[in-house]
């Protein structure tokens, strides 16, 4: 006979963890599969280069709601990196050098003008889909109201090299309604969307966050399980595990990203929406890497552009005599965060000063349990797609920063999507409180 539980729910990542950790205050018989042999998904932190480095998700902010609430309700600290004391970036085949001011005053007529009618087009960030016409916009890619600008080469190098470090791919492939989204997120702002998503961290790394959800729920959770079939009717569900464990459960809540929801074995099968999502696969197909590098040096910040393997750099942590950088890429396939000689090289774009002494990071896009970064949609996928990614199949419930509402892609919607399905299912299921 299968083992029971009330709530499975597949996936440990944040969204997965909160909403066990809600729906155990009840008396509901919670049980987490999570398929790696640790928890928090696309949040990883590591000890490497002496230092416990982000492998994946990384900065939060005060204007993310849900986030800064599970700070304050646990006392994480936070903290940022460096201020960058110089600034690097390219004008076509030439290096400028300056300021991390004088290239915000550069890129800031190209921010104002692209974004110009956000509020127009996502006026409620809590419901993206609010505008009736927003289909109209969503067809285009960032790249497609970029060329519109008519910007100066400089200028366009470095507004392009900005999206390419927020977008982790290629503008082309990126829709516009996602810059949309996070600029509405604060209230139209891109100097606070550029801070709110790129400067400020846990002091002791997401783990603290991780560990403090743990801590604090009665589910019971199960890692290096992975999930290999889910077979439901309208009473119920039954899971089949890669090991061949069978658990029987009144709901089932799937947090897997959009890039594999499609691949489980699902009967009967999900929705249309949801599979050609997963089909389409999120635009985000990049490489973040982590670089030591001998010190002492300044910190510093860099951008190149679209065509660079390396699209953004930047200072993180100074050592008395090394320094660890942060670096983006838009395309996973053209450089490897291990592979120092290539990181190098790609380094000596703006600087043939540094010697790198290691390199580290994971590769996302292959790992099996993600296939993804964080979540940038493709054009039109935002309007064909995001209800009914929340939308709940029958017993099945479905959570994920992927099709949160506000900060999608981000710590804080996988928090505001754990915290939607597990009220749902505590309506449904009359859990006692």
């Amino acid at each position: 006979m299968p083992e029971e539980a009330d709530v499975v729910v597949i996936g440990g990542g944040i969204a997965g963890l909160i909403t066990a950790r809600e729906l155990g205050r009840g008396s509901l018989r919670v049980l987490v599969l999570e398929a790696r042999d640790r928890l928090g998904g696309r949040v990883w932190t590591d000890h490497r280069m002496g230092r416990d480095l982000e492998i994946g998700g990384t900065w939060l902010h005060w204007v993310q709601p849900h986030v800064w609430a599970e700070i304050t309700r646990y006392g994480l600290a936070v903290t940022r990196g460096p201020r960058p004391e110089e600034a690097y970036w390219l004008a076509g085949d030439d290096l400028r050098r300056g300021t991390l001011e004088s290239f915000m005053d550069l890129i800031d007529p190209g921010m104002r003008r692209l974004l110009a009618g956000t509020m127009r087009w996502i006026p409620r960030p809590d419901d993206p889909l609010s505008a009736p016409d927003l289909a109209e916009v969503d067809r285009f890619s960032v790249q497609d109201k970029l060329d519109e600008l008519g910007l100066s080469e400089e200028e366009y190098r470095a507004n392009e090299a900005a999206w390419v470090g927020h977008f982790n791919a290629p503008l082309q492939e990126g829709a516009f309604t996602g810059a949309l989204r996070w600029t509405a997120a604060t209230a139209g702002s891109w100097h606070l969307m550029h801070e709110a998503s790129a400067v400020f961290r846990l002091t002791h790394g997401t783990r603290s966050l991780v560990s403090a959800i743990v801590a604090d729920t009665r589910a019971e959770i199960r890692t290096s399980t992975e999930v290999r079939r889910i077979e439901h009717t309208a009473e119920g569900a039954v899971v089949t595990t890669a090991g061949g464990e069978r658990i029987s459960a009144r709901r089932i809540v799937v947090t897997l990203p959009q890039n594999i929801i499609g691949d489980l074995d699902v009967s009967p099968p999900l929705c249309a929406e949801k599979r050609a999502a997963s089909q389409e696969k999120t635009a985000s197909q990049g490489v973040k890497a982590w670089i030591r590098v001998r010190g002492p040096i300044k910190p510093f910040f860099a951008y190149s552009s679209a065509d660079h393997p390396l699209s953004v750099v930047r200072t993180e942590y100074l050592g008395d005599d090394d320094a660890v950088l942060v670096a983006f890429g838009a395309d996973a396939r053209r450089i490897s965060p291990d592979d120092r000689e290539a990181v190098a090289a790609a380094l000596r774009v703006w600087r043939d000063d540094l010697e790198v002494l290691e390199v580290t990071g994971h590769d996302w896009m292959a790992d099996p349990h993600s296939r993804e970064t964080w979540l940038m949609q493709r054009p039109n996928q935002l309007t064909r797609y995001h209800r009914a990614q929340q939308r709940p199949e029958g017993v099945l419930h479905f959570a994920s920063s992927d099709h949160a509402n506000v900060w999608a892609g981000f710590i804080d919607g996988a928090i505001e999507s754990g915290l939607r399905v597990a009220r749902e299912l505590t309506t449904e299921l009359g859990a006692s409180r």
